[in-house]
């Protein structure tokens, strides 16, 4: 019992230390509007002009969605995000990609089942679950984009990689958000520390390169053919899935 003490008092400790940190990040509508961009996309437009329900993004992260998900707008996608909150980023990524979209959410509160407008739609259970990501993808057919904005806790995020990239379809994209959380105790991170997202993200990119490996090659979390472009920025990752031929090179010219 003392050991079980001591650990829900160290638990509870660390989760103090972080929300400040976390709190002191948070922008005044001052701030928020002096970082807009100078010449700003359509998600960004629609973040700031939001009226619905609430919707809760860093502002970097706007610019990066519209570079990165500019190829899908208008398009028949199929989106899948992890994490749904109080439903305002569902709404956002129904007005930024069109009625053509299949958009599904997930989240392991109850109540966001209400979030939810039709025909979005919302599937309650554990990001950590491979039978119920399984389930859902099943459901609503292969994904073209996943976006992990859940739990942010390490091991939940590696679990949801694993099952959902092998689900997600060829040319499509795998974004975690938040990935600051790889260096918080409370979320199973830490500087340096294995198994994090952050983590995972420099173990995707030596599975990119197992064709140079001279030991040979050893893929840990996708196969070497099937990882395109990774592009990270603050917190943030998108993971190009791509069907790769082996590199190679060649000369031209005299």
């Amino acid at each position: 019992m003392l050991d079980l003490a001591r650990r829900v008092t160290k638990k509870l400790l660390r989760k103090r230390a972080a929300r400040p940190l976390f709190d002191s990040l948070a922008l005044s509508p001052d701030e928020a509007e002096a970082r807009k961009s100078a010449d700003p996309g359509p998600l960004e437009t629609l973040f700031f002009a939001n009226q619905g329900k609430l919707a809760h993004k860093w502002i970097s992260y706007l610019p990066f969605y519209d570079e990165m998900l500019a190829p899908y707008r208008g398009k028949p996608v199929k989106m899948l995000e992890i994490g749904v909150f109080r439903g305002g980023s569902l709404e956002l990524w129904r007005s930024f990609f069109g009625p053509q979209a299949t958009i599904y959410g997930i989240d392991i509160n109850p109540e966001c089942a209400g979030f939810a407008d039709p025909p979005n739609q919302v599937r309650i259970g554990s990001q950590a679950d491979p039978e119920f990501l399984r389930r859902v993808v099943d459901e609503m057919g292969a994904p073209d984009i996943v976006l992990d904005d859940g739990s942010h806790v390490a091991s939940h995020q590696l679990a949801s990689f694993r099952t959902l990239f092998p689900l997600l379809k060829t040319g499509g994209l795998y974004i975690i958000e938040d990935m600051h959380t790889s260096y918080w105790p409370e979320h199973e991170g830490g500087y340096a520390r294995r198994g994090t997202a952050v983590d995972l993200t420099k173990t995707l990119i030596d599975d990119m390169h197992a064709w140079h490996h001279l030991v040979g090659p050893r893929e840990v979390f996708a196969p070497k053919e099937e990882i395109g472009r990774i592009t990270v920025e603050d917190s943030i990752v998108a993971v190009h899935k791509v069907a790769r031929l082996r590199p190679g090179h060649y000369k031209t010219g005299g």
